[in-house]
């Protein structure tokens, strides 16, 4: 859902929001044109085995059979009646993933999803994760914080670090670095999830003093950045200076992830209840991922993880890299939104790349691109309507979109 339309007083000046954002929850259910619509938010994309079959259950009973994955590796609940908001809750709530009503829409954790599974990267930011959303479900404070606000924890490998987070963090040998807008300060290692929740803080206390109604910490306007040094110090943390550079590196592509787990891609970022089951008959634990995807661990050896494989590309899902379906997404499109001028689900097409994968592409209904990927260079598929998109800026009908999609994921290609 895209957000409220800021009043912006001059062109390059930040917006302001005279109200709250309106980003639907589990509880703030959206009205689409496919029925109701429920964005389940996950700390890091986990869930359990239990979890998993609770959506795959309540999807077929309440919605339209399939999950969406979003860019945080948060999920929505598409095609829901208009009055099974207390069943939908109910049942989310029995199984864990509802811990405060209150909170519910600011848990917005990214994680890396490979931590702690392949041998690279410091921390355990995965851990650091379940404790930042106990902090954040356990201050009355934190409930401020809008639907939009996110916070990105990335284990040093810098798979996620570039994903914009308004409270970044990146794990080192002991310490942390802590990023909030252009100021990065580093912290002891042990620190971490309460440095990020004071970071939090300092933004709200920078909103406040802004008063522009900022969701964001790009929305404040210059002068008013937050002090995460200050904060930090506040709250008991030591902090020293650090360098603002922060570390880049591909997304896990799907495939074998070490010796006991795997990744794999959600087509245009859905999946149906049969998929979610695939995905946690294994037994072990489910991350989402920022990249439409889900990662699968608690496999017993590099046998399992391959037969594994084989069985959920049977299923549908996205398991080789070569694949040139792997990047490919899509917003909601016709007939769900109203918004949209295209069906652009059924018009999506992976524009093969000989050799290599290629950029991502993001096929959009309109021009708000919603759920497009947050990489630094991707194809923007726009439709314009009768037939006609624009691909990377060109117009193109419907007929050519192969060709003009594989042409523009070339890299050198221009892109948005």
């Amino acid at each position: 859902m895209p957000p409220t339309p800021p009043t912006t007083p001059n062109p390059g000046e930040p917006p302001v929001r005279d109200r709250g954002d309106a980003c639907p929850g589990a509880l703030r259910l959206h009205a689409a044109d496919d029925g109701r619509l429920a964005r389940l938010r996950l700390p890091a994309g986990v869930l359990t085995v239990r979890q998993v079959g609770v959506l795959a259950s309540v999807t077929e009973d309440l919605g339209d059979g399939r999950v969406s994955v979003t860019s945080r590796g948060n999920v929505e609940l598409r095609g829901l009646g208009e009055g099974c908001g207390g069943e939908l809750a109910e049942r989310l709530s029995e199984a864990g993933l509802l811990p405060s009503p209150t909170h519910e829409r600011v848990r917005n954790i990214v994680a890396s999803p490979a931590a702690g599974l392949d041998g690279l990267g410091h921390g355990d930011v995965q851990l650091w994760a379940r404790e930042l959303d106990a902090l954040l479900c356990a201050r009355p404070w934190t409930a401020a914080l809008s639907g939009r606000f996110l916070f990105v924890l990335d284990d040093g490998r810098g798979d996620v670090a570039g994903l914009g987070g308004d409270v970044t963090l990146i794990a080192g040998e002991g310490s942390v670095r802590v990023r909030v807008g252009d100021q990065v300060v580093r912290v002891p290692a042990a620190d971490a999830p309460r440095a990020a929740l004071a970071a939090a803080g300092a933004f709200l206390d920078a909103a406040r003093t802004a008063g522009n109604g900022a969701w964001r910490v790009r929305e404040l306007p210059e002068g008013h950045e937050p002090e995460p040094a200050a904060a930090l110090a506040g709250a008991g943390i030591e902090v020293q200076a650090s360098s603002v550079e922060l570390p880049q590196c591909e997304p896990v592509t799907p495939g074998p992830l070490g010796p006991h787990a795997l990744h794999v891609l959600a087509p245009l970022g859905r999946l149906t209840a049969a998929q979610l089951r695939a995905l946690a008959a294994s037994g072990g634990e489910v991350r989402l991922t920022p990249w439409r995807g889900a990662v699968v661990t608690g496999l017993a050896d590099q046998g399992a993880v391959a037969r594994r494989l084989g069985e959920l590309d049977a299923y549908g899902l996205i398991t080789d890299p070569r694949s040139p379906w792997a990047g490919v997404g899509a917003c909601t499109g016709l007939p769900g939104c109203a918004k949209s001028l295209a069906d652009v689900r059924a018009d999506a097409v992976p524009g093969d790349v000989p050799g290599h994968r290629g950029l991502p592409v993001h096929f959009s209904g309109c021009e708000r691109r919603c759920g497009h990927p947050q990489a630094p260079a991707w194809v923007d598929v726009v439709a314009t309507g009768e037939g006609a998109y624009l691909v990377a800026g060109r117009p193109t009908l419907r007929t050519d979109l192969p060709e003009a999609v594989a042409a523009a994921r070339v890299p050198s290609a221009t892109t948005r």
